[in-house]
């Protein structure tokens, strides 16, 4: 599955690189992760709950940045397992200034799912993830612009 997108937060690019290159910043801001460890080497390990219609799983992901290049671009891979699922994940993220000061983020991400998971289908899967990402990205959008009003 290939979820792709675009959203302008009136945040300076350093901030927003800053806020998206940290895991424990996204985490918080993803639904369903109850934690995130940070490993050596650009590496990180996420714990979440996930469900999707009547399945749900403990899932526990394990990322790194393959490739930086700050404040412009940067490339994360995942692998993820659940009882009886895997979920692969690469995923980039790409920032340019937006007028006013503003920060445009783009983003695409390439999902494999196996096992259980996949079984469901990716019609049933495609709405409620592209939901979960939306969330997440206005979660992002909304603490980095709060951040500048209370700067």
């Amino acid at each position: 599955m290939k979820f792709e997108g675009r959203v302008e937060i009136h945040a300076p690019r350093p901030r927003v690189w800053a806020f998206v290159t940290d895991p424990d910043q996204v985490g918080r801001c993803v639904q369903g992760v109850e934690s995130i460890e940070k490993l050596d080497g650009g590496r990180f390990r996420a714990h979440a709950k996930v469900g999707i219609g009547f399945i749900s799983a403990k899932l526990v992901v394990d990322a790194e940045f393959t490739e930086i290049h700050e404040p412009d671009d940067a490339t994360v891979l995942a692998r993820g397992h659940a009882s009886g699922s895997d979920v692969g994940m690469t995923a980039k993220i790409v920032l340019t200034d937006g007028g006013d000061g503003s920060t445009v983020v783009d983003w695409t991400a390439d999902v494999t799912l196996s096992g259980m998971i996949a079984s469901v289908g990716t019609g049933l899967i495609d709405g409620p993830a592209t939901r979960m990402v939306g969330e997440t990205f206005e979660c992002i959008k909304t603490k980095l612009e709060k951040a500048k009003l209370d700067a």
